[in-house]
């Protein structure tokens, strides 16, 4: 009987582990990586598996549905290194193949980072752009002139990207052509 016993709490025991390793790193088996930034398409699908799902609710980042947009995270520059909001940061491109987009920073947590300006995010319509219709936004904790993204107090963060009424081709499984943001650390103590 004892032998019986120890082997059902191991086997619960194992299964716990499991279910808590699966839903504490990303979400999703089927990431799709462009540069630094991250997307799990799937997370947005009525047939989201469990996982993904229990993954969702703990990280605190609301999926946008499959067929309105795309939602991209980054934890690293474009060389690797992690973001570090006691640097400065330069993040630039052209225009995104969608209607609206916003970028915003956020706490590991998933929560916007507190910071002195108030704002945590901007959005395409509200952008500054040279001739040629390309931006350059400047993530600094100090106020920068220009498109200036304020970082919080904490020294890890987040950036998310979401594009809202993205083309059907940036919703393309393959996701060819869609060049997103370069993320360029500046300055760093």
């Amino acid at each position: 009987m004892r032998p019986l016993l120890a082997a059902t709490l191991a086997a619960f025991g194992l299964g716990l582990a499991a279910t808590a390793l699966a839903v504490s790193g990303e979400p999703g088996f089927d990431p799709v990586r462009l540069g630094p930034w991250t997307s799990w398409p799937q997370l947005g699908a009525p047939e989201i598996d469990p996982y993904e799902r229990a993954n969702v609710a703990m990280d605190g980042f609301a999926p946008i549905g499959l067929n309105e947009g795309l939602s991209f995270i980054a934890r690293a520059d474009d060389l690797g290194a992690p973001l570090d909001a006691r640097c400065d940061y330069t993040i630039s491109g052209t225009d995104l193949p969608a209607r609206l987009w916003t970028l915003a920073a956020y706490s590991e947590g998933g929560r916007p980072q507190a910071n002195p300006a108030n704002r945590h995010g901007l959005t395409s319509a509200g952008l500054l752009r040279t001739d040629s219709g390309d931006f350059v936004i400047a993530a600094a904790r100090q106020a920068r002139p220009g498109n200036w993204l304020p970082l919080g107090s904490t020294r890890s963060f987040v950036l998310a990207l979401r594009l809202y009424q993205a083309s059907t081709s940036a919703l393309s499984s393959a996701y060819d052509g869609l060049s997103l943001p370069k993320i360029t650390r500046g300055a760093c103590p």
